[in-house]
């Protein structure tokens, strides 16, 4: 078999002015110190999940004693509106609304419309787009895009129902995600995208079932290798199914090329099937880091800036905000933060990174 690639990144960014000056796609913005701009806020809406994924919320860290966030430490939704606006100034083209799990958070549409009337200072809309493990999406899909949102992401590890119920941890039926997704086909959400992460020894022979299915459904389907975010999800490299295996596996029964990425930044490596029936990625944290392109910050349900996924400490957004700091002094210190950055965790990533402290996933946002 011929050995299929992983599609090259983008060159080497080149360094620049973090005010002002054109960023690497040649856009205005704001730019860190290895010429990275900043693109994409991820904005987590709660801390709080009804899933207990192992590789994000284990039950047995996460059980009914665990202390989430009380209710008036979570940003309102007003204030999410306002620091959005201010990175969307700053040259952010794209919102993704994580959590914990989005969809437990009341209200959510409201939040959704208020994001979706933001635009670019050129006038063009903002990607607006939502990551979910799709256990509401029935009831919510069609308020989510009557409110304007745009795309929707979707958490499916297995089809195996089995499987899927001991990875989500709460013996949740796949099919009623599945459910949820053609709720989101029938409320016009589109593209549907799955994301799903690969543990060995829990879900790695749900691979080939899962391509055969988003390809017949036309759905664009996103294999991550299981990643060493936080610390409670005890994570070891041997539990590590590559991107490269994953790869090879699927092409063996179902030839892919690899095609271009999207746009500089994107995090998925893309593959097309050759006969022309759709395509998948991968996201290779561990194997294949992205750092170099990596445009990326996330805001947290209690309204802290980090500037990686893997990021020990965030900045305090939420208490300058609500002492009354204005939209410009906010914006500044947006900016300083994200010239400063120098974040490489997966280029670095070794037994000294491994032992460092770190937020948990469901804090921060995926």
């Amino acid at each position: 078999m011929e050995r299929i690639p992983l599609p090259l990144s983008a060159a080497a960014p080149i360094p620049g002015d973090s005010r002002g000056a054109p960023s690497f796609d040649g856009r205005p913005g704001v730019a860190d110190r290895f010429g990275r701009a900043l693109r994409d806020l991820r904005i987590s809406v709660t801390d709080r999940c009804n899933f207990r994924c192992p590789y994000c919320m284990p039950a047995e860290v996460f059980g009914r004693d665990f202390a989430f966030l009380p209710h008036d430490q979570v940003l309102t939704f007003e204030e999410i509106e306002r620091l959005a606006r201010i990175f969307v100034g700053l040259g952010v083209g794209k919102l993704r609304i994580t959590g914990g799990e989005p969809l437990v958070r009341r209200d959510l549409p409201l939040l959704i419309a208020s994001l979706s009337s933001i635009s670019s200072p050129d006038g063009s809309p903002v990607d607006l787009t939502l990551t979910t493990n799709g256990s509401a999406l029935r009831p919510l899909a069609r308020p989510l895009a009557r409110a304007g949102l745009g795309r929707i992401t979707v958490s499916v590890d297995s089809l195996d129902d089995a499987v899927a119920r001991s990875m989500n941890g709460v013996d949740f039926p796949i099919s009623r995600v599945l459910d949820g997704i053609a709720a989101a086909r029938e409320a016009g959400l589109s593209p549907i995208k799955i994301n799903t992460v690969v543990r060995r020894g829990l879900n790695e022979a749900s691979v080939m079932p899962l391509a055969r299915w988003a390809r017949d459904e036309g759905l664009i389907l996103r294999f991550i290798e299981y990643m060493d975010v936080g610390t409670a999800n005890g994570w070891r490299l041997d539990d590590v199914v590559s991107a490269e295996e994953i790869l090879s596996m699927i092409d063996a029964e179902l030839p892919l090329e690899a095609v271009s990425a999207n746009y500089r930044g994107e995090v998925a490596g893309r593959y097309r099937y050759r006969d022309g029936s759709g395509e998948l990625g991968v996201i290779a944290s561990v194997t294949r880091p992205f750092c170099g392109d990596c445009t990326r910050a996330r805001l947290s349900a209690d309204g802290h800036l980090y500037t990686c996924l893997f990021a020990a400490r965030g900045t305090d957004l939420k208490t300058p905000l609500r002492d009354g700091e204005s939209d410009t002094e906010l914006e500044d210190r947006i900016r300083a933060v994200w010239a400063v950055r120098a974040d490489r965790y997966s280029e670095l990533r070794s037994e000294a990174t491994d032992r460092l402290p770190k937020v948990e996933m469901f804090a921060l946002g995926g």
